[in-house]
């Protein structure tokens, strides 16, 4: 009798432990979180890391009485190895999110697997304008390029620049930017000296910026992404056009926070428009900018906040629904939340999924012995206008 008391109990005692670690498991919420932390977009991989540390430092590592639970993987800048590793994570790890997504050829790589299985997928960096409609489980919190050319556009325009050379990366975000920035200075009566399109992996800007010089426009109008402003700054000032009475312009990854100190004295007065500045003058910036300055021993940039921002689309989201875990009420959570970001006020488009942010016109300053950009003008609440064009 009691050894079958005692197996009676030993199955009890095995089923419970079973039944506890299911309700561990489900009250679990992973998040598959790619980033290129290696390679020459790296910056990109580790700002997000640390800005979503930072999110569950400052919040917590549980929402709705859920775990959060983040599973940082390396895709090298590779969209073969995102598909691989969202693969992967989805079927084998059972996230309930997808996350990262240093570069939109990375994020194109992945719509299909969020839409196979549900999840949403939050892009915190990608920025071509078509990514949130490749899939309807996408949602972005970095921004679109379009967004924020049209702002150096109309500065342009309104100051004086008549004639101006575009300088992008050749892919996607950089094609945005150059049609973006183009259609509204021409609208406005600009004139495009020529569009030249710098290969993305190994540029060397140096035949393209004697090209600008040739052309001797009024101003050179740049992007390139995350990261690659200093060596374009160094190849500037080699060609000498520092000195050639063009004007450097662009988007605010040219003068990316991360790097801005390091591209030196040359990058003062350069005139971009952008949705994040460490310099933005709030007390949740300021607060957000110290926490992670003394987190991660770096300054924020850009990536930083739309890695932020996409762990506070995921706490909220969650919160809304009371921890249930089904992509698609997640989604309806998530379209139309708004929030005061370190940024400034947010929200998500509920058509497009996009963001929608103010877009400043920022000023190179130094400050002390450090470079910042120094926000002089808001346009408030812009939407991707090339999504708001279409009928």
């Amino acid at each position: 009798m009691h050894q079958v008391s005692l197996l009676k109990r030993l199955a009890a005692f095995a089923l419970m432990a079973g039944l506890a670690g299911a309700a561990m498991a489900q009250d679990a919420v992973k998040v598959g979180l790619i980033l290129p932390m290696t390679g020459p977009f790296a910056s990109t991989g580790k700002q997000i890391e640390a800005a979503v540390k930072l999110y569950m430092q400052r919040n917590g590592a549980s929402v709705a009485g859920k775990k959060i639970e983040v599973i940082l993987k390396d895709d090298g800048g590779v969209a073969d190895t995102t598909r691989r590793l969202a693969q992967e994570l989805v079927v084998n790890d059972k996230v309930q999110f997808l996350a990262g997504f240093g570069l939109t050829p990375l994020a194109l790589a992945t719509a299909p697997i969020a839409t196979q299985g549900k999840v949403p997928m939050i892009v915190m960096a990608a920025a071509t304008s078509i990514i949130t409609e490749q899939s309807p489980f996408i949602v972005r919190t970095s921004f679109t390029l379009p967004q924020v050319a049209i702002g150096i556009a109309d500065w342009a325009a309104k100051n004086k620049i008549r004639k101006v050379v575009s300088l992008v990366s050749d892919y996607g975000p950089g094609i945005d930017a150059e049609n973006a920035f183009k259609g509204r200075f021409t609208a406005a009566g600009g004139q495009m000296a020529a569009e030249l399109r710098v290969p993305l992996a190994n540029p060397d800007f140096a035949p393209f910026l004697q090209r600008v010089r040739d052309a001797a426009p009024d101003a050179v109008f740049v992007f390139v992404p995350s990261g690659v402003g200093a060596s374009f700054a160094k190849q500037f000032v080699e060609r000498g056009l520092d000195k050639s009475g063009i004007r450097l312009i662009g988007t605010g990854d040219v003068t990316d926070d991360d790097i801005l100190n390091r591209m030196g004295d040359v990058t003062l007065g350069v005139i971009t428009s952008h949705h994040y500045s460490a310099a933005h003058p709030s007390a949740v910036n300021r607060a957000f900018v110290d926490a992670f300055t003394k987190a991660a021993q770096m300054r924020p940039n850009f990536m930083a906040v739309g890695g932020y921002d996409g762990m506070h689309l995921i706490y909220k989201s969650l919160e809304a629904t009371k921890g249930a875990t089904g992509g698609e009420a997640l989604l309806a959570a998530m379209k139309g939340m708004s929030w005061e970001s370190p940024r400034g006020p947010v929200s998500i488009d509920p058509q497009t999924r996009d963001i929608i942010q103010n877009v400043y016109i920022r000023k190179v300053e130094k400050s002390g012995d450090q470079l910042y950009n120094v926000e002089f003008d808001t346009i408030p609440m812009v939407k991707d206008p090339v999504k708001a064009a279409k009928p």
